[in-house]
């Protein structure tokens, strides 16, 4: 696994602790910590955690060894 790779995969693991937290307990960290959503550095943060996940699609292909 490449260094961008793992920096995607790290966005990507935030970004689901983010939704967990939205879904579990109506609670969007990112907006709160960055000034709420409609914000624009809460809504780069959601494009880069999207732009990590398309890049890491790749790694369903790769073998793991």
């Amino acid at each position: 696994m490449n260094t961008l790779q793992k920096i995607c995969l790290g966005l990507v693991i935030i970004g689901a602790l983010n939704w967990g937290m939205v879904g579990l307990f109506q609670f969007d960290l990112i907006a709160s910590i960055f000034g709420g959503s409609d914000e624009i550095l809460p809504r780069i943060i959601y494009t880069l955690v999207a732009i990590a996940g398309v890049v890491n699609i790749g790694l369903l292909f790769h073998d793991l060894d």
